[in-house]
């Protein structure tokens, strides 16, 4: 049987949201960005409106501004955005249950065996675009497809609010006049290289010798030819099945510079505390650990080490990152961050004999039961006195994150 996959991208979903709270600015260019007191005075999202006059994610404000004297800035709304972005998922399971998340405002839908219930794909992807008005608010755009990059593919190509269908019979049509990096997969990086050798388009992509994509990008150059030919065969998960993430990492831009090794410290700690708290919710514990630095000159390094046993205690994280300061001696900082790598389950990791004395594992102890009240009262019903004098002072700009490769700030 022939698969049915959707791939739902809602619009301009953060600025789209941030304008349902501000709707005096509803068809004017707006954008969502950073706090410039805080140092984070960037557009991290923008409407339709803004996309016209040119303004992009990630540009600073002040660029974005020169290019568009009248734009509307509004503060992020974190909370709201994780909020619709569950309950667009909670309109999708309506449809299917599998339902695989690609990021906060896409997922994917394998509508197969529900086509006798709700009609074909192109039907489906009607009366989720309609419910998605009608109970949230929000736009979405749909690619209907027989594989997930091709569905993806879709779903980018009528927007705000429009659907695609791509089937075996009209991809040429459809998806080979594409510019090779819209297909999934292929970065800024893998299309210059691609450039160099000639291959413009999709179609060019399709036609070129396997064995030099084999050459240039080993087993991956392969993975894109196929894709290129709609021999995807990825499956849409179960949205119960959820994939533990191979790292979680902290990271934050302070208001300052870090100039002194108290002040890393505490941002550490900081940090080793909140990844614990995830840790322990998954049960799960680090192997190694890997220290992330931005520098003033908006440069990064990163440096990791194995630990000699799993941990999913806080403060040994924290000890291992600033060894790893200690050892390469970067200096001044303009953000840090720490991410616990190599995880694997509580039931796998040994525990003892991470420390040496009976003082270090006392404090090992200590820091499992913070953890524990923190899980049964709250996440600010205890802290350590380091971690809370940083806290009234701190911005509300940090970020986790859940990774499967280089530390990345989410």
């Amino acid at each position: 049987m022939e698969r049915t996959i959707l791939h739902c991208d809602m619009n301009n979903f953060f600025a789209s949201v941030s304008l349902l709270y501000n709707q005096t600015l509803i068809g004017e260019p707006v954008a969502v960005c950073g706090d410039k007191e805080n140092r984070h005075g960037i557009i991290l999202a923008k409407n339709e409106l803004a996309k016209q006059y040119g303004v992009k994610t990630a540009e600073p404000i002040f660029e974005a501004q020169r290019k568009c004297p009248g734009l509307y800035l509004l503060p992020p709304l974190y909370e709201e955005y994780e909020r619709f972005s569950k309950a667009a998922k909670a309109i999708y399971l309506r449809y299917t249950d599998l339902v695989e998340s690609f990021g906060m405002d896409e997922c994917w839908l394998d509508v197969t065996g529900s086509r006798l219930l709700f009609g074909d794909g192109e039907t489906i992807a009607r009366r989720i675009r309609q419910d998605m008005i009608n109970e949230l608010g929000v736009s979405v755009s749909v690619g209907i497809s027989f594989n997930k990059v091709f569905a993806k593919l879709g779903s980018d190509m009528k927007k705000p609010n429009g659907q695609t269908l791509i089937t075996r019979e009209n991809f040429k049509q459809v998806v080979w006049p594409l510019p090779v990096e819209d297909l999934l997969f292929v970065g800024k990086r893998t299309a210059e290289q691609l450039r160099r050798i000639g291959v413009l388009t999709i179609g060019d992509l399709a036609i070129c010798p396997t064995d030099t994509l084999q050459r240039l990008f080993g087993k991956n150059g392969m993975a894109l030819h196929r894709y290129a030919w709609g021999n995807d065969t990825g499956t849409v998960h179960n949205h119960q099945l959820t994939q533990l993430p191979k790292s979680i990492g902290r990271s934050e831009t302070t208001a300052e510079d870090l100039t002194d090794e108290e002040a890393v410290w505490q941002a550490l700690l900081s940090f080793g505390e909140e990844i614990a708290h995830h840790l322990y919710r998954l049960g799960l514990s680090a192997g190694g650990i890997q220290l992330c630095v931005r520098f003033p000159d908006l440069k990064t390094k990163e440096y990791s080490m194995r630990l000699n046993e799993p941990t999913a205690v806080g403060l040994s994280l924290a000890k291992a990152g600033m060894e790893l300061y200690h050892r390469h001696s970067p200096g001044v900082c303009r953000s840090v961050g720490l991410r616990a790598t190599l995880l694997c389950s509580n039931t796998d990791a040994v525990q003892t004999g991470l420390f040496d004395n009976e003082a270090e594992q006392k404090k090992e102890c200590l820091g499992q039961e913070i953890i524990r009240l923190k899980e049964r009262y709250g996440t600010h019903i205890i802290d350590r006195g380091t971690v809370w004098q940083r806290q009234t002072r701190r911005s509300p700009s940090g970020s986790l994150s859940f990774g499967r490769g280089p530390f990345k700030r989410s």
